[in-house]
């Protein structure tokens, strides 16, 4: 079992930076790929950023790319989106998720139906 806690949320004008970070505890996450997802209000839980389990392999939403970071210390079982140029639309309650997998790909994954284990969320708005 995994246990995740995301942190570093707020309130930032267009145009500012948030890190945020998520702490796994319980099992280590170090062979399983993470990723974070975020819900705007009123519209569905959309994909942001994708990590393999090595972190060799990153992939963005092309509404981020460009702007956000995903990274992951491995030996502190942490996870990391760093995102800058923060736009009115990133508003949204933003989610670390980790994919439980057996296969020893180095894989990256988008779908929020591969990922097994979620934070409670952290809140992101960005004002005008």
């Amino acid at each position: 079992q995994v246990y995740l806690a995301e942190s570093g949320g707020g309130l930032v004008q267009t145009g500012g930076s948030l890190r945020l970070s998520c702490a796994a505890s319980g099992d280590t996450i170090s062979g399983y790929p993470m990723g974070w997802f975020r819900n705007p209000p009123g519209k569905e839980r959309e994909f942001v950023a994708a990590i393999s389990r090595t972190a060799t392999y990153k992939y963005y939403a092309s509404a981020v790319k460009g702007r956000f970071t995903i990274a992951r210390d491995i030996p502190k079982n942490m996870g990391y989106l760093q995102m800058d140029n923060l736009k009115p639309e990133d508003t949204a309650l933003y989610y670390c998720a980790v994919v439980r997998t057996t296969d020893n790909n180095d894989s990256v994954y988008v779908g929020d139906v591969d990922y097994s284990y979620w934070g409670q969320g952290t809140q992101v708005t960005v004002s005008t």
